[in-house]
């Protein structure tokens, strides 16, 4: 079992299902939210148990972000499909994910470079996104 919590550990949370791969999301929603990009893994909806109150944001028109209310952690991404988005940073230990790629580098910003070699996308790529092990 995979477990994770926000900073002051109001919100807890536990996945029993496979993790995706860490993706890196340059976005200029990601960035302002995280203060600089965010790398997030992903997991089916019904493997993601969570205890505490979450506090939902809905960034657009088909997706919300989650938060602690008390110490304002960002924890999820929940968009359209089978899997709620998981900040990585939030895991605890070491859950054996690894970053996979980037997505939305054409909106990266300016200040900082991707240099480790990974594969990069300049917006979205479901290839990169989607990929769960069976």
């Amino acid at each position: 079992m995979i477990t994770g919590s926000c900073l002051c550990g109001a919100v807890r949370y536990t996945v029993t299902g496979p993790l995706r791969p860490v993706i890196a999301c340059h976005c200029a929603q990601c960035r302002k939210t995280s203060g600089h990009h965010v790398a997030a893994t992903s997991a089916p909806r019904e493997s993601v148990a969570i205890k505490g109150e979450i506090t939902w944001y809905a960034s657009s028109d088909t997706a919300r972000r989650g938060f602690c209310g008390i110490c304002g952690s960002n924890l999820f991404w929940d968009g359209p499909g089978t899997h709620l988005s998981i900040f990585a940073g939030t895991l605890d230990g070491d859950p054996g994910v690894r970053l996979a790629g980037h997505i939305f580098c054409a909106d990266k910003g300016a200040y900082y470079e991707i240099e480790d070699g990974l594969p990069q996308a300049p917006q979205d790529d479901p290839g990169l996104t989607t990929q769960v092990p069976s």
